[in-house]
């Protein structure tokens, strides 16, 4: 059996940002003046699980938020996800080797 190395809980600092995102999806459902039960069967999951993405419960699979992005047609802001990537750029460009030049001939 495999062991967890994240423990159970996520760090402080995470939870915090799934239940923004949580929020961030029941904004856009009561824009759309979409019940939580609508969602749900567009999304082919319980209404109980749409309640808990809102909630920014961190156990619910990344698939289901996908299909509830999809039934709120905001699919395509999952492509967002690591798009500027500044630190790693960063890491990138300190790695590279500086190119060294030939003196110019005359």
């Amino acid at each position: 059996m495999a062991k967890n190395t994240m423990g159970t809980k996520l760090p402080r600092k995470l939870e915090q940002k799934m239940q923004i995102v949580g929020e961030q999806i029941k904004l856009a459902r009561l824009r759309r003046n979409l019940s939580m039960a609508q969602v749900a069967e567009r999304a082919t999951c319980s209404p109980l699980t749409v309640g808990r993405i809102e909630k920014g419960v961190p156990t619910v699979a990344i698939g289901i938020y996908l299909r509830v992005l999809y039934a709120l047609q905001l699919d395509d802001d999952i492509l967002l996800l690591a798009k500027e990537d500044a630190m790693g750029k960063a890491l990138q460009d300190l790695s590279l080797k500086k190119r060294e030049r030939a003196s110019k001939k005359e």
